[in-house]
């Protein structure tokens, strides 16, 4: 018998306050509001809860333009040189927010005890439950995250050959608690590529990526075209006729994806 032990399965879910198509009571700010009415301090808030002093301040703002009413008052001077305090209407939505969370916790070790399956049935699960309107979805692990005095280039790897590199703000970074290891995924309008051919001039886009082409989807306009990157991904553009008929592409060709790593959006699944 194999000594291997079945990997242990975690179910896990979160309660989020929602206005209209924005999330904005998510877990992350409601805990923000917890521990303002801890500490009396947004700074000590986001300390606690490990987040920046400007993306806590940027959280709160987002709440109080949202709610009908302000959920957290600040105050200056006095003894400890200012502070912050929840209004009656937070602490009203937080002590709803922490009941709902409590069921529902308990309701997820109820379906916690169903049997899972395979870890990997269960990333390709909560990867296909994602919805975007982005052509391109990517699945993949950060490999590496380069930090800049505004932006940060955050290299996504999808597999032993291929690989991402998405541009964004530090605040991001932070806010999405990204680093090297973090499970990821990387969204791609289809607009946003370039189709070329592998012999033309060097650009500047950070993604040179090459692949075979193989599927072409003609329309009255413009036309679809999808790479084939390796065997598992493939990579849609949208090009105009005039580009498709000038560079005469065709089934089997080999062709190169062009983006910058400003056209890639992230997010986790965490």
């Amino acid at each position: 018998m194999s000594s291997e032990k079945t990997p242990l399965f975690e179910l896990a879910g979160s309660i989020w306050f929602r206005s209209g198509t924005l999330n904005w009571g998510n877990p992350r700010r409601m805990a923000l509001l917890a521990a303002i009415h801890e500490h009396g301090s947004i700074s000590a808030a986001a300390r606690h809860i490990d987040l920046s002093y400007k993306a806590a301040w940027d959280a709160i703002d987002t709440m109080n333009n949202l709610a009908e009413q302000p959920l957290v008052l600040r105050t200056t001077g006095g003894q400890r040189g200012g502070g912050a305090s929840l209004t009656p209407k937070a602490l009203e939505i937080l002590a709803l927010y922490q009941q709902l969370d409590a069921t529902h916790q308990r309701f997820m070790k109820h379906l916690a005890k169903a049997q899972p399956g395979s870890d990997k049935n269960l990333e390709l699960l909560q990867t296909m439950m994602v919805q975007t309107s982005a052509r391109n979805n990517f699945s993949g692990t950060i490999a590496k995250i380069k930090p800049g005095a505004v932006n940060a280039e955050v290299i996504l790897k999808l597999s032993h050959s291929q690989h991402i590199v998405a541009a964004i703000t530090r605040e991001s970074v932070e806010s999405l608690s990204l680093k090297e290891g973090t499970r990821a995924l990387a969204f791609l309008k289809a607009s946003s590529i370039i189709i070329a051919l592998p012999s033309e001039c060097k650009l500047s886009a950070r993604n040179q990526i090459e692949g075979t082409i193989v599927q072409i989807n003609a329309g009255a306009i413009n036309a679809e075209v999808s790479l084939a990157i390796s065997e598992q991904h493939r990579i849609t553009a949208i090009i105009t006729l005039d580009s498709l008929h000038q560079l005469q592409l065709e089934l089997g060709q080999r062709a190169v994806a062009l983006f910058k790593a400003s056209s890639v959006l992230l997010g986790t699944l965490d």
